[in-house]
């Protein structure tokens, strides 16, 4: 069944709620080696025999990971994943990259490994960067085998890392810089590290900008903080109290690592430097304590597979590839292999699982290792065929019998539709489109953010159908007639079919810039109605007419008026209520004899009204005099005015 694009327009989507037709064969011994990917469609019409089929697989399934659940122990653990999360420009990558290269710098690789979108830390590399933290390496037993790091920082991947339904990251950096202290994406973070139910550490960052600063990588930033200048620690701890407070707006307790403090109830922050390394061996121990302390029950190794498409490539000798983080489980080369699709759910064989050298560059041309088989915690490349409609943030399930592949491909159906229909739609709104799940969640917050409400979604690249969909709004309200499209491909037909219709597509791979690009045509839209309907708005007015001050009493009439209430502009259609009697429009207006285009209320200025062509002359004192009381007529409706005007 493909991916549903919900639109609020459309009827409602259903549910599946009926097992996949797919009928497997008896030949079927060992689980399939398709020669080509699948797109696997579900169908409400089943036999009672493949209905049974189908139940003893999924009680198969459910049984198998109960068990695995079951079987977990504290004996063999795995690597906790840490997202890194916080503003632009305070130091995420760079904070990334010392991480990874401080041993290498200094000569002791040790073992650590740039893989497939992460890094691999293990924990003698996490033992050497803390040894100079006596009161940790003395007391504490890291019980991890290290520490897997998502190597892209940002909102976006820590969305993307799903797991039926909820994060597939175990621990966050917060990164903030001390001299800036919170930001907006900072706030972003915090909202969805709350959101998601994140455990993550703060890291001050920058702090060598403090005044004067005395940098020493190879001692504890608690102890280094001693022994700086007064001016430099008084600069700390206004910096360090100001963000305490903005932390304390945000609902956040947060203390100093080194603080007693309760870990249930307050968030450790640790005092960094990227640059000069001042705190990272602070930072890396206290990921090994918070990980240890509150993830041990989550971190023990399960042998069900959990693993999440983190993006599609095409690899040179490979074609398209899957970057896959793998959390838990085994997969072995040949695995069968089900995940989401632009056009459906996707059935496939996993024929190599590749990691890089060793700290090589991994895009360099043949540079990668090849595996039979990946049963730990780590960033991996699947090369298959026809992948190229898999979609990022896609979790990755493993059929173990070939009965059980319409039991999963129904389940990533159900996922799906169960996250797409999270999001709330609108009657009227613009249509999204989104490379992955990940995205549109932050694309769709920022617009709820912005008051820029949205009518339908859709994950992957724009086709004929999207702009379709979008274009009902052409009759609802045109100003959301638009398709923000970001990060994904358009199809030159859509393109085609767009440009006929009317329909705005705005392409970015940065939100910001589809916002700013449909603010923009919001504007434009807005003033293109008024430069069109500026002949009809006429605000509603209110008159009298000033005594002994009518200075010509037939076509044109003109006189002294007093405003009572409201706006009166030229091209305004006079009207007497208590005569039922249009009189003429207002074509001129003057305060000491100055032309003028409006006044308000309270202000006496001489007008004159003509008598529109075909229309009989009204006559002052004939058809009406100065007990009556004279308005604006209006030919649209009020809330048109308020529309555009």
């Amino acid at each position: 069944m493909p991916i549903t694009s919900y639109c609020q327009t459309d009827a409602k989507t259903e549910q599946i709620s009926n097992p996949p037709t797919q009928k497997l064969t008896n030949e079927q011994e060992t689980l399939p080696n398709p020669t080509q990917t699948e797109t696997i469609e579900s169908d409400s019409s089943i036999s009672d025999t493949e209905a049974s089929s189908y139940d003893i697989a999924k009680d198969r399934i459910t049984k198998r990971r109960s068990e695995a659940s079951e079987n977990r122990s504290k004996d063999k653990l795995r690597s906790p994943i840490l997202c890194v999360l916080g503003h632009v420009d305070t130091g995420k990558t760079k904070i990334l990259d010392k991480i990874r290269h401080t041993s290498v710098q200094n000569g002791e690789a040790g073992g650590i490994t740039q893989q497939i979108g992460t890094t691999f830390v293990p924990a003698d590399v996490i033992r050497t960067q803390t040894l100079c933290l006596k009161e940790f390496s003395n007391k504490t037993e890291i019980l991890l085998p290290g520490m897997l790091i998502i190597d892209t920082p940002g909102h976006e991947s820590f969305r993307n890392l799903r797991s039926r339904g909820s994060s597939l990251c175990d621990i966050a950096i917060l990164v903030v810089d001390i001299m800036h202290g919170l930001e907006l994406q900072t706030i972003e973070s915090i909202n969805l590290l709350k959101k998601k139910k994140c455990k993550f550490i703060i890291a001050l960052n920058k702090v060598d900008r403090l005044y004067d600063w005395r940098r020493n990588p190879h001692s504890s930033v608690k102890d280094n903080l001693k022994k700086q200048k007064r001016n430099t620690a008084d600069h700390f701890n206004e910096r360090l109290n100001e963000i305490k407070l903005q932390l304390n707006t945000e609902s956040l307790n947060v203390a100093l690592f080194w603080e007693k403090f309760n870990f249930d109830e307050y968030i450790p922050m640790v005092p960094t430097s990227a640059i000069t390394g001042d705190g990272m061996g602070d930072l890396m121990a206290m990921m090994v304590l918070m990980s240890q302390k509150f993830l041990i029950h989550q971190l023990m190794w399960s042998r069900e597979v959990e693993a999440t498409v983190m993006e599609v490539k095409v690899t040179p000798g490979y074609g398209h590839t899957l970057d896959v983080v793998l959390k838990n489980g085994v997969i072995k080369e040949g695995d069968t292999i089900v995940l989401f699709g632009t056009d459906g759910p996707i059935v496939s064989q996993a024929r190599a699982i590749l990691t890089p050298q060793p700290l090589k560059e991994m895009r360099v041309k043949g540079e990668f290792i090849h595996h039979q088989m990946i049963d730990n915690s780590q960033g991996i490349k699947l090369a298959g065929k026809d992948l190229e409609n898999a979609i990022a943030s896609s979790p990755v399930l493993i059929p173990v019998k070939p009965d059980e592949i319409p039991v999963l491909v129904n389940e990533i159906n159900s996922e799906m539709q169960a996250a797409l229909t999270d999001f709330k739609l609108k009657d009227k709104g613009v249509y999204v489109q989104a490379s992955t799940l990940g995205s549109m969640e932050a694309l769709l917050e920022f617009l709820k953010t912005s008051k820029i409400p949205y009518s339908g979604i859709n994950i992957g690249p724009v086709h004929r159908k999207d702009v379709i969909r979008c274009s009902t709004m052409l009759e609802h309200d045109p100003q959301y007639a638009v398709i923000l499209a970001f990060d994904v491909r358009i199809d030159k037909d859509a393109l085609e079919l767009a440009d006929q219709l009317g329909i705005k597509i705005f392409t970015a791979d940065i939100i910001y810039h589809l916002f700013d690009n449909f603010i923009k045509h919001r504007k434009d839209y807005a003033d293109k109605m008024k430069n069109e309907n500026r002949h009809l708005a006429v605000y509603p007015v209110r008159l009298s007419i000033v005594p002994n001050c009518v200075f010509n009493s037939r076509d044109p009439l003109v006189m002294g008026v007093r405003v009572e209430e409201g706006v009166l502009m030229t091209g305004t259609p006079i009207h007497v209520p208590s005569k039922q009697l249009d009189i003429g429009i207002l074509t001129s207006i003057e305060i000491n004899h100055r032309a003028v285009e409006k006044t308000r209320k309270g202000v006496e200025v001489c007008v004159k009204i003509e008598t529109p062509p075909g229309d009989a002359p009204k006559m002052f004192e004939r058809h009406f005099g100065y007990e009556d009381e004279l308005v604006s007529k209006q030919p649209i409706p009020i809330s048109t005015i308020q529309i555009f005007f």
